[in-house]
């Protein structure tokens, strides 16, 4: 593991499923940052900006080796408070471009899953 200060890669370490949820974290996280441009002037372009920071601070922490355990732990809450603040927002008119991102984000949820188990066997 990682220190604070040490930005080294080491993703040696990392399986075909660690790839996949970066991947799907890098889906999501673009999706709210350009989100977020696009509306930036007002509250909720900014939330749309924090998260796509969050989802993608994850991925770098990953390929850090930054207390990925923890990492696994904290993203599941994150990442289904993503989708439950998307349906209080857009309900009852959602996107298909919000359905392709909620299953991005599901999926990403088992994936979370799945490491943590994994990491804490």
């Amino acid at each position: 593991m990682s220190t604070a200060s040490d930005t080294t890669l080491r993703t040696e370490s990392l399986t075909t499923l660690h790839w996949v949820g970066a991947v799907l974290a890098v889906i999501t996280g673009v999706l709210h940052l350009v989100l977020g441009v696009s509306f930036i002037s007002e509250p909720l372009g900014w939330s749309f900006l924090a998260a796509g920071v969050g989802f993608l601070g994850g991925v770098a922490a990953l390929l850090v080796d930054y207390r990925r355990r923890l990492l696994y732990l904290l993203g599941i809450p994150f990442t289904a408070g993503q989708i439950v603040a998307w349906y209080v927002v857009n309900a009852p008119d959602f996107s298909t471009l919000g359905y392709v991102d909620k299953l991005v984000q599901v999926l990403l949820i088992v994936v979370l899953v799945v490491l943590y188990r994994q990491a804490a066997a």
